[in-house]
């Protein structure tokens, strides 16, 4: 007997008859001998209404009223389930985050879970019952309901089964599995068998949607086994091959890896690039530029600071699409002036590509290879990083499409690693 921890997504859930499909599939798991517990978020489109509600009432809603509202949509959710499971003769407890107890620290809206009281649901599971729990919530240490930000139920479980130390946490979601890059751009993508906790945490940085980074922080933080695999399809498939289906997410220790040198090629449009032009080149200047955008918690991302010519330098970073406006006007109104800058320039049309892969621990030229690529279909390269297992460039968000099939094709992801 094994204890499992399944989680199912807004749009696993997303009516009625989902809902009941996911009870035959959980009872299908139960019949197999294991005990169970179910992470569910609210239905699909639900958490959005409810904000947007609070927006009609608030323009800027209260933060604690707000984690009020938004944590009702997972409450409907976890009834539900309990109600169908019931419905199908099996035994069952809905449980919301704060009546586990998962306790948060007090930072409403993307509060971070601190600890989580397992005996409740321990007894429940000694006593024949499927757990269902609501995802997403928890409670701080005076009682006030708090959320862990857009994605938190894939934390809620991941946290869960750390904390039940569970044999796997399966996160079943509307795709079936981790690809080599989005199959909407590149048909020919190809679903990954397994991928390491490092890789995914770069794709999951990197604009892959699958999986929220948190919850794979969690994850390889407490050594979860974590599984993606897809909810849509029939409940009845046998346990075998659904248990084996999708992409295990583990230690590359724990496994046979594929010996692929690249496992996949993740992209983001939500970029732009800013540059200031000729700025004095002296200590504490990148903290000059950076530490106001900071003040105005705006996220940087690649930096790059050219060479200095006659003490003055080119200095160019790039932040979320999203930020660039608002960016843009703290560099003109608090830095450019005081640093002494001639100009400020921006790019919201651009986009980050990167190729991702352990095997580039242990093999030369990846770069070159992929600068070599690019620069045969006329792509060119802005700004580059690169860390032990990923390189990222940034380019002309029109090149975007054309630079993962071409990326992908180079490197063979198409086919199965010898």
């Amino acid at each position: 007997m094994a204890l499992i921890v399944h989680k199912y997504g807004g749009t696993s859930v997303g009516s009625v008859e989902r809902i009941k499909n996911v009870a035959r599939r959980l009872a299908k798991w139960q019949r197999a001998g294991h005990q169970l517990v179910v992470v569910v978020s609210a239905m699909s489109g639900e958490t959005n209404r409810l904000i947007a509600l609070a927006k009609d009432i608030q323009a800027s809603p209260d933060p604690r009223e707000l984690d009020v509202v938004a944590s009702t949509g997972e409450q409907v959710t976890i009834g539900l389930m309990a109600m169908a499971l019931k419905d199908l003769g099996l035994k069952a407890k809905s449980y919301t985050g704060w009546q586990v107890h998962v306790l948060t620290d007090s930072a409403f809206t993307k509060a971070r879970i601190v600890e989580i009281d397992e005996k409740k649901i321990r007894a429940d599971l000694s006593a024949g019952n499927i757990v269902v729990v609501a995802g997403f919530q928890g409670a701080d240490e005076f009682g006030n309901v708090t959320t862990l930000g857009r994605g938190g139920s894939d934390t809620s479980a991941v946290a869960l089964a750390a904390a039940l130390k569970a044999d796997e946490c399966l996160i079943y979601t509307d795709v079936d599995g981790v690809y080599t890059t989005d199959p909407r751009i590149v048909p020919e993508a190809r679903r990954l068998s397994t991928v390491t906790f490092e890789e995914m945490l770069e794709m999951a940085s990197l604009g892959s949607k699958v999986l929220q980074i948190r919850s794979v922080e969690f994850a390889g933080k407490y050594r979860v086994k974590l599984r993606v695999l897809s909810s849509l399809t029939d409940a009845e498939v046998p346990l075998e091959e659904e248990a084996g289906s999708g992409t295990l997410i583990t230690f590359e220790e724990d496994t046979v890896m594929e010996k692929a040198v690249i496992s996949g090629i993740a992209f983001t449009r939500d970029e732009a690039k800013i540059t200031l032009t000729r700025v004095p080149d002296r200590p504490g200047i990148a903290y000059q530029i950076l530490g106001a955008i900071a003040e105005a918690n705006i996220d940087v991302d690649m930096i790059v600071q050219n060479i200095s010519v006659e003490g003055m330098t080119d200095f160019s970073f790039t932040v979320a699409r999203s930020e660039y406006a608002r960016a843009m006007d703290v560099l003109n109104t608090k830095v450019k002036d005081h640093i002494g800058a001639t100009n400020i320039i921006g790019d919201p049309k651009i986009c980050k590509v990167s190729v991702v892969g352990i095997g580039m621990r242990s093999h030369v030229g990846i770069a070159s290879q992929m600068f070599r690529t690019l620069s045969e279909e006329g792509i060119n390269i802005q700004m580059i990083t690169t860390s032990e297992i990923k390189i990222s460039v940034v380019i002309d968000d029109k090149y975007l499409e054309l630079a993962v099939r071409a990326l992908h094709k180079a490197f063979g992801l198409e086919h199965e690693p010898a």
